[in-house]
């Protein structure tokens, strides 16, 4: 395992992950799950959503291996996924949000697939191709903390940042998030 720390790439994997997490563009929807269903337990689903990312970072690959996909191939993949993503950001357009029903926890549909959903597992290998492990794995951690603490106070931030402070949140991630895809596309090109 690297355990060569680098600040560069985890502030850069942090904020890529971050802007596909996009917790800040999902607290309307997890205000309006704690209206429908009671509170979300922040600790359970962080603790669910850290399982899900780091299984999948820590043994995505050997699953590949199983389908015959490389990790460039599957870099290039991810790439695409996250410019899609970006321009949802972007554009206002859900394209792989799903609407969760009502029969809603704290693990479904908030840990998965509103935290830790396919566009993240999808990153989590792109940059795995490029930064090292032990940074994507701090990434992770800066990102689990920043979502309990919103998970914690999402109605708060709802009523304090309003519908156009997440509009700007979502554009501001949305261009950061198609820059970082092109730049891993045209590694995992070459």
């Amino acid at each position: 395992m690297d355990f060569d720390l680098s600040f560069t790439q985890i502030f850069s994997a942090g904020l890529v992950l971050f802007s596909v997490i996009d917790i800040l563009g999902s607290v309307p929807i997890i205000s309006n799950l704690e209206e429908k269903k009671g509170p979300i337990d922040a600790l359970k689903a962080t603790i669910a959503s850290a399982f899900i990312m780091v299984l999948f970072l820590s043994f995505g690959e050997q699953l590949l291996g199983l389908f015959g996909v490389d990790v460039q191939s599957f870099g290039i993949a991810g790439s695409i996924v996250m410019f899609i993503i970006g321009m949802e950001l972007v554009l206002d357009k859900d394209i792989f949000r799903p609407v969760p029903d009502n029969s809603t926890s704290s693990i479904v549909p908030v840990a998965f697939p509103l935290i830790a959903g396919p566009g993240v597992m999808t990153i989590l290998l792109s940059l795995k191709a490029e930064y090292s492990y032990f940074n994507l794995i701090l990434a992770i951690l800066g990102n689990l903390l920043i979502i309990f603490g919103i998970l914690k106070l999402s109605k708060k931030i709802n009523r304090l940042i309003g519908p156009s402070g997440m509009s700007i949140f979502r554009k501001i991630f949305g261009i950061i998030l198609l820059a970082m895809a092109i730049k891993l596309f045209k590694n995992n090109l070459l």
